[in-house]
């Protein structure tokens, strides 16, 4: 921590920390919306599905490196007492204990859904899919997080970024449940039978889409 501290100092290890946790809330809110409108076949016509579906999983795996950064630096920062064991299990943290929280609960649960998305061959499309409803859970925790642990919500830019972020994950669930309701009342359509959007092809890495 002192070779950290002495390295870059107190402050800027805070700024490390809240950049890359709001860049970290920005790549979370695309990954989200990309979900959410890919199962609306939303996918720009011009493109290859797989490209959509890639781009969704990319930026979900950067994302990581960023949430790695946030943590290191929010933990060795100095002024702040959060210790390891709460990067791990919510709501141990010394400092804003209910924000820290919130932040580690959506670690917690981004984490169990990148997992399985990298095992989701061996786990099959039922079983990933239930654990990637947990990303409509973490996305709300990650976004009270960083709206309450720090304390420059006063700064314009800021503020923009986050009500941004929680704008277009908004407007991405409006339109989901719009796109529900106008499938439930027409016959034969995927939502109003219960069946699944068409799954790419090579969404598992094989050559069969799997239901």
């Amino acid at each position: 921590m002192r070779l950290a501290t002495a390295a870059f100092g107190s402050q800027d290890l805070w700024y490390i920390s809240r950049a890359s946790g709001l860049v970290l809330l920005v790549l979370f809110t695309v990954v989200v919306v990309l979900g959410i409108t890919a199962r609306m076949g939303s996918a720009p016509a011009r493109w290859p599905r797989f490209v959509f579906v890639e781009l969704h999983r990319t930026l979900a795996l950067f994302a990581v490196a960023f949430l790695a950064l946030h943590v290191v630096t929010a933990i060795l920062d100095p002024f702040v007492s959060i210790g390891w064991p709460a990067t791990v299990l919510p709501f141990l943290s010394g400092y804003r204990t209910a924000q820290i929280g919130l932040g580690t609960l959506a670690v917690d649960l981004a984490a169990a859904v990148v997992i399985t998305s990298l095992l989701r061959v061996r786990l099959g499309f039922r079983a990933w899919r239930a654990v990637h409803w947990l990303a409509y859970l973490a996305w709300p925790a990650a976004f009270v997080h960083s709206l309450t642990a720090g304390n420059d919500m006063s700064i314009w830019w800021v503020a923009l970024i986050e009500w941004g972020c929680a704008a277009a994950v908004a407007a991405a669930l409006v339109a989901r449940v719009v796109f529900v309701a106008r499938g439930s009342m027409v016959p034969g359509t995927p939502t109003a039978t219960g069946v699944p959007p068409e799954i790419p092809a090579d969404f598992f890495g094989s050559g069969k889409a799997r239901r």
